[in-house]
């Protein structure tokens, strides 16, 4: 289905719903997000795919909402943590992946790209965010790049941005 849950044809990617005798019915005492995910008696898994001409389902990915990044445990959508740097004014672009911390288990890590001619440094972007966003959430490290890997519809390929930036806080 696509983000109006209407289905796509094949060969588009969308995505994976499902429903059943198995298929769980809701979460324990989260009555908007089992709401928002049992939509028309179909589990929206998160998951996005694409059938082929024969009718096998190929996985392509996750949502962006449904992306995960566990810093000490903790639950964080990276899509949470662009809202808030998409907020700042010299930002154009951004993509947040989970980097490894030898800290945390796991990091924080946002690609950026700045609107041209805007001047700000990775600490001014960090105190922005840090006055936004819960501090479990805000420990975050930033990379200015000049653009963002783009998949053919033109979103941003979260796959490649992790393959190229994804082995540390550094890189």
């Amino acid at each position: 289905m696509d983000e109006f849950d209407h289905e796509v044809e094949a060969g588009k990617v969308g995505e994976i719903l499902v429903r059943g005798p198995l298929v769980f019915h809701g979460y324990w005492g989260e009555d908007d997000l089992t709401k928002h995910t049992f939509r028309d008696e179909w589990h929206h898994t998160g998951d996005a795919g694409r059938m082929d001409q024969d009718g096998y389902l190929w996985f392509a990915g996750r949502k962006a909402e449904k992306e995960l990044i566990k810093p000490g445990g903790e639950n964080v959508y990276p899509i949470e943590v662009e809202k808030v740097i998409l907020e700042h004014p010299s930002v154009q672009e951004v993509s947040v992946i989970g980097v490894p911390d030898p800290k945390f288990g796991e990091g924080i890590k946002a690609i950026c790209v700045l609107k041209p001619s805007a001047k700000l440094t990775e600490q001014e972007l960090i105190d922005f965010v840090g006055g936004r966003i819960a501090r479990y959430k805000n420990r975050v490290t930033v990379k200015f790049v000049a653009s963002l890997p783009k998949k053919e519809d033109g979103s941003v390929d979260r796959v490649k941005v992790k393959e190229m930036y994804g082995s540390g806080p550094k890189t």
